[in-house]
């Protein structure tokens, strides 16, 4: 099985989320705060504030998928034009 197939986009929400949001929450911040459809074919990227998790959101076919990554020893890195921004 191949994911992310129809993905056009990626789209990353640079302040750190709550990660107790499940899809209903983070498909609300995509509407509301990134000003995107949360049904489009993209991927929409959520980092929480210590930056060891990961998740993703994203809609496939008939419904959304939420993929999580977690980090044991290491955190992932800001870009250069994402800090203080």
């Amino acid at each position: 099985m191949k994911m992310f197939v129809d993905v056009t986009d990626i789209y990353l929400h640079k302040a750190p989320v709550d990660f107790r949001k499940g899809i209903n929450g983070l498909s609300l911040i995509v509407e509301q705060h990134m000003n995107l459809n949360p049904f489009s074919d993209a991927l929409f990227v959520f980092c929480n504030r210590t930056r060891d998790k990961l998740k993703v959101l994203y809609w496939q076919r008939k419904g959304f998928c939420l993929w999580q990554k977690r980090l044991e020893e290491d955190k992932y890195e800001y870009c250069k034009g994402c800090i203080n921004q």
